[in-house]
């Protein structure tokens, strides 16, 4: 069984350019088609033509992130005749391949087999129309003015230019073979003679001009490789080797390494935050790259270093209601679609969103404890400090000492908690609650931002801050308890609603209280014991929603709907209360989960369907993108999570609790990196038990079992265990 994302799309992308086609290939404008550079669909349509006949391949696949090759039959009726060998297929065949390299690069080889010479006309089909991709997958694509088309016949090229008064975009489609070559009826026309069993070779630069710069595409090469050597070249980071002896795991795990490493938001020379997702989200999301960074710390360092600093580069210096902005507040999301870049929305340069400020301060934390990089923490401790002093300034709007979420631009983002979707937050009769809202998640990353960054201000001298904000944190803590937790719930509240009333609804957040280490430790018991009952615990994932709720939607996006960047959270906090029962449960589905798609590469979301004798399958969100830069993270933390890895630096600590389930006898790290230190861990199942050893390759490192939360014998002074990353 193999279940794929947007059967009717195929993707192929590369540092902000991507190539959205048909399942054959093709671009013939439907939907969400075409080739987009920075947001702005430059081609609605490029099909090929032979003699004035459709080119339709017969094979075709994705090579690698950023290379498409297909094969197709030339039409050929004078290869059908009887005494031809060839005829029970055309004479001649396509080769077609596609290269993504800051703009395309095409490469048509036409091969004739016969003994015959061949004369023919090879045709590229164009359009132009310069819109947007959420509007285009819409099926709404913009009309944001004229195109003017533009053929020079001295330099083999068609140029495409929107009239737009303010909008520049062009793009330049040029022929670099030498040939006799023409422009007619929306085609470039080549003309060709194929010797008898030859080829000849076409090559088509398509150039992106935006705002004056044009994209030139390099000159195209297939890039296939092990999982180490791909990061090696797109981001510069070293990468332990993980090998486990369930195939499965190793599938997606490699997979979701090489999908990281295809995900830079710049050049692979440049800065390696990554974009969220692909097709709608190939640009800079705050929180999707603080997310994304932080759970793949255990393998990659760089992903979260640079987003780091490019939301500090990006974070709000006044107050403007229409991006929702204020001083110290962290970035929603930038990019440059066109209805932003026209001021239609704010979204060009967006702040409505309360996860990421939280997210960035205990980050910040995170990425200092796993690499002792105290320069870096320096260096970039006045953003955490801007953000702290925005949540106490902006963040609590009613001074009860929690966050609530408030939308100011009119035509911003209504919900900005870890669900963003416009009827993510309903109530417990599944009515739709507007802000402002105060959701329990929020609260748990606020209590973890302003434990994790503690470290940071010890370091930097600052004890007198670092005292104040521990305090500050034991005080959040019991107040989310006192005022979130539902005993009959056995679990926290969605919320606060908008006048305050508690939003009795068992929902994923939850769960993200756990990783935060907000709960006691009987509290983490039930909590994780109610995520894994059947009307949340679907099979392969934990619902953001019960089924019990009226809004729950198997196929809504926050509204029942399975998510792979929760379950990685949500394990993560199992394992800091020691629920290996439950932990082993869901990694089993998520793991599951992986093998029903291609490659193992998990999806943004999939349905909710009970995994049952009727769902063999759970479906997918409609709209998810495939792959998403926290999806493939979450592989990474799904890993820590089973092996209970919190790391401390600073202190040349590392330490462990692995439970390894029953169907993952064995796994093996070689090259982990804590600080300067670099280790090997080998853990295995032994008569129902887990064990480990190790060894340290390179530094100094003291390795240490240090049991769950839960655990009676967790002397690490709690204290000391609620600061390292969680």
């Amino acid at each position: 069984m193999e279940l794929r994302t947007r059967p009717h799309q195929r993707f192929v992308y590369r540092a902000q350019t991507m190539l959205v086609t048909n399942p054959l290939g093709l671009v013939t404008g439907e939907g969400a088609e075409g080739l987009y550079v920075h947001n702005s669909r430059l081609l609605s349509r490029l099909t090929w033509s032979i003699d004035g006949h459709p080119v339709a391949p017969f094979a075709v696949s994705d090579v690698g992130p950023d290379a498409m090759l297909s094969y197709a039959e030339a039409p050929d009726a004078t290869a059908r005749h009887e005494n031809d060998v060839y005829r029970e297929a055309s004479a001649v065949h396509l080769e077609l391949a596609a290269f993504l390299d800051n703009g395309l690069r095409l490469r048509a080889d036409i091969v004739n087999h016969s003994h015959h010479d061949r004369s023919l006309t090879l045709g590229l089909h164009l359009a132009a129309d310069f819109s947007g991709p959420a509007e285009a997958d819409d099926g709404h694509p913009q009309r944001l003015g004229g195109t003017a088309v533009e053929w020079d016949p001295a330099r083999r090229q068609v140029c495409f230019r929107l009239d737009h008064p303010y909008l520049k975009r062009a793009v330049r489609v040029r022929l670099e073979t030498e040939a006799d070559s023409d422009w007619h009826d929306d085609a470039l026309l080549v003309s060709l003679s194929v010797p008898a069993r030859d080829r000849r070779r076409v090559e088509i630069s398509v150039a992106g001009i935006l705002d004056g710069r044009e994209h030139t595409p390099g000159p195209g090469r297939f890039t296939v490789g092990p999982p180490a050597d791909v990061v090696a070249e797109r981001l510069g980071d070293d990468l332990p080797e993980l090998r486990v002896a369930d195939p499965g795991v190793q599938r997606t795990w490699d997979t979701a390494i090489q999908d990281l490493a295809s995900l830079p938001l710049g050049r692979p020379e440049g800065p390696t935050a990554l974009v969220a997702g692909i097709p709608l989200y190939d640009q800079f999301f705050g929180r999707d790259t603080l997310t994304t960074g932080w759970q793949a710390l255990l393998a990659l360092r760089s992903p979260l270093r640079d987003a780091l600093r490019a939301n500090a580069a990006l974070q709000g210096t006044r107050i403007d209601d229409w991006r929702d902005e204020e001083p110290g507040a962290m970035i929603h999301q930038a990019g440059d679609p066109p209805s932003s870049v026209l001021g239609e929305d704010p979204f060009n340069r967006y702040y409505g969103d309360y996860a990421t400020p939280v997210d960035y301060v205990a980050m910040l934390g995170q990425y200092h404890a796993w690499t002792g990089d105290t320069a870096t923490a320096l260096e970039l401790l006045p953003a955490a400090r801007r953000a702290l002093t925005w949540l106490d300034r902006y963040g609590d709007l009613d001074r009860d000492g929690l966050l609530e979420y408030r939308q100011r631009a009119p035509r911003g983002v209504c919900h900005q908690g870890w669900k963003d979707a416009p009827d993510a937050i309903v109530d417990a009769d599944g009515r739709e609650q507007k802000d402002p809202i105060a959701t329990c998640e929020l609260q748990a990353y606020w209590y973890g931002a302003l434990r994790n960054i503690v470290p940071v201000l010890v370091a930097a001298g600052d004890r007198v801050h670092a005292v104040r904000l521990l305090g500050q944190a034991a005080r959040l803590r019991r107040r989310i308890n006192q005022r979130l937790w539902l005993d009959d719930l056995d679990g926290y509240a969605l919320g606060l609603g908008p006048d305050g009333q508690l939003l009795r609804v068992v929902s994923s957040n939850a769960g993200h209280l756990l990783l935060a280490a907000v709960a006691t430790g009987q509290q983490g018991q039930w909590v994780a014991r109610r995520l894994m009952r059947p009307d949340m615990f679907s099979g392969w994932g934990i619902r953001t929603l019960s089924t019990d709720n009226p809004a729950y939607h198997p196929f809504s996006y926050h509204l029942g709907s399975v998510w792979a960047v929760e379950q990685a959270s949500i394990a993560a906090g199992f394992s800091r209360y020691g629920c290996w029962p439950e932990l082993h449960r869901l990694a089993r589905g998520f793991f599951d989960l992986a093998e029903l798609f291609p490659a193992h590469r998990v999806p943004e979301a999939v349905g909710g369907l009970a995994r049952d004798a009727d769902h063999p399958h759970p479906g997918v969100y409609p709209k998810a993108n495939a792959p998403q830069s926290w999806s493939a993270s979450a592989v990474v933390l799904m890993v820590q999570a089973l092996l209970s890895l919190r790391p401390f630096a600073p202190a040349h600590l590392l330490l462990l609790d692995p439970h390894l389930p029953d169907w993952l006898p064995e796994l093996r790290l070689r090259g982990l990196r804590v600080g300067d230190a670099v280790v090997d861990l080998h853990v295995w199942r032994h008569r129902d038990r887990t064990r480990w050893q190790h060894r340290v390759r390179q530094g100094h490192l003291f390795v240490r079992q240090s049991p769950s939360l839960r655990d009676p014998r967790a002397r690490l002074g709690r204290g000391l265990a609620r600061l390292l990353p969680g």
